[in-house]
């Protein structure tokens, strides 16, 4: 049987893929993107029904094409984000073939390359591109029973209050996630409970500019300028509702029972840390600090932004910071469901090389990986704070591009 061959297959169709895809096709290198559900399936069948993108339009886009339907300040809903990668695929005829689910790649036995087997038959290529994302296996710790008397999904499995059981509803997770679902029970009359850790919590808007410029100006998209981020700590920021700043005393004051982190459960009670005022002074000292560069930022260049000093107030502790709850019990409290907004894992059990850490984890430089042929992108931290972001993930795969164009060249050289 004649098997296909190409340069490279890229593996997913999502903005990794699209923008990969893009910058081969701008160097006329050969290759086939394959998805197994739709373009950017995660947009549409993975996320909540209220949810935008976390940045701005003029923003959260790649720099070939803009939103014609969505002011630049915007946060464009999950659908017209979409939307937006089809019409971008479209724009410049990807090589893309949805339905196709990759089931294993393999190095080629005695040559260069790769076998990649799919549902519709094998690939051989030369390279491979995982791009997948960063969102591959809902993740959470096995804390509460299943015999618990709740239900327990993760945050990907929700999509409104409505479909949800009734009762109070317990939010495990202080990432842009889990406020923003804990916002939106909270709204709909639901008696809402949300488990914060440590945390990153930036402003929105500063002085009539989005948090995504001020990262820009401040060096802190490319963390050249600043100290080392702590890894693994929550992102609070996002685009609900407009767009605000995420604020748990805020939440706290509009009635959600903020707690700190869950740790336990012990029939049927949860245990909470003590930890919750240390973890909201650590995301102030986060805030305060951006608006003190930002306005160190603003006087030292003499740009005109007019000054916002009521976004220096701290908002009133509310009840549960000054008498903090620690331990929940999840009947006394009807709560019918827990929600765990704790992030995802990688799950590359597909890519059957010698890629990997031993934790399981890519090991690679920029995204090439230690496995010749085989690149990653799209992965939080690929290249720095960007690279799981709409736009950063377009400039790291102009740079596996180019990589790939430098390689080709090699086997050129070593075929004359």
């Amino acid at each position: 049987m004649t098997v296909e061959t190409t340069d490279t297959v890229i593996v997913g169709a999502g903005q990794a893929g699209i923008a990969m895809s893009e910058h081969l096709v701008q160097m006329g290198i050969p290759h086939i993107v394959l998805e197994k559900d739709r373009i950017a399936e995660r947009w549409r069948s993975q996320r909540w029904d209220s949810l935008v993108a976390n940045g701005p339009a003029w923003h959260d886009r790649f720099p070939n094409l803009e939103f014609d339907d969505v002011t630049p300040e915007t946060f464009p809903p999950k659908e017209r984000m979409a939307r937006y990668f089809e019409e971008y695929a479209r724009m410049f005829d990807a090589p893309v073939r949805t339905g196709v689910e990759v089931t294993r790649v393999r190095k080629c036995e005695g040559k260069p390359g790769f076998i990649v087997s799919t549902s519709k038959g094998e690939i051989e290529a030369q390279r491979v591109v995982a791009a997948t994302g960063p969102f591959q296996v809902p993740s959470f710790p096995r804390i509460v029973p299943e015999d618990a008397g709740v239900t327990q999904l993760h945050s990907s499995a929700y999509r409104n209050p409505e479909s949800l059981p009734e009762g109070a509803v317990l939010v495990v997770g202080g990432g842009a996630s889990g406020c923003q679902i804990a916002e939106e029970l909270r709204r709909s009359g639901r008696e809402v409970f949300l488990s914060i850790g440590e945390h990153y919590r930036p402003p929105r808007r500063y002085r009539n500019r989005d948090y995504v410029w001020w990262l820009g100006v401040l060096g802190k998209w490319d963390e050249i300028k600043t100290t080392p981020k702590k890894k693994h700590v929550a992102f609070a920021v996002s685009g609900y509702d407009g767009g605000h700043t995420v604020d748990f005393r805020r939440l706290g004051n509009m009635g959600v029972t903020v707690l700190g982190m869950t740790t336990a459960c012990d029939n049927g009670v949860i245990t909470i840390a003590d930890d919750l005022r240390a973890n909201l002074l650590e995301g102030d000292r986060a805030y305060l600090d951006v608006l003190r560069e930002a306005d160190d930022y603003v006087a030292r260049n003499g740009i005109n932004l007019p000054p916002e000093p009521e976004a220096w107030n701290i908002e009133p502790d509310p009840a549960c910071v000054t008498d903090p709850v620690l331990a929940v019990d999840l009947a006394k409290e009807n709560i019918g469901t827990i929600i765990w907004a704790t992030g995802f894992k990688f799950d590359f059990s597909w890519l059957q090389v010698d890629a990997f850490n031993d934790d399981g984890t890519p090991f690679h430089k920029r995204g090439i990986s230690a496995q010749n042929g085989i690149y990653f992108l799209g992965l939080p931290e690929l290249t720095n704070r960007a690279s799981s972001f709409i736009y950063g993930c377009w400039y790291d795969a102009k740079y596996l591009a180019t990589h790939i164009g430098v390689q080709r060249n090699y086997d050129a050289y070593e075929n004359t």
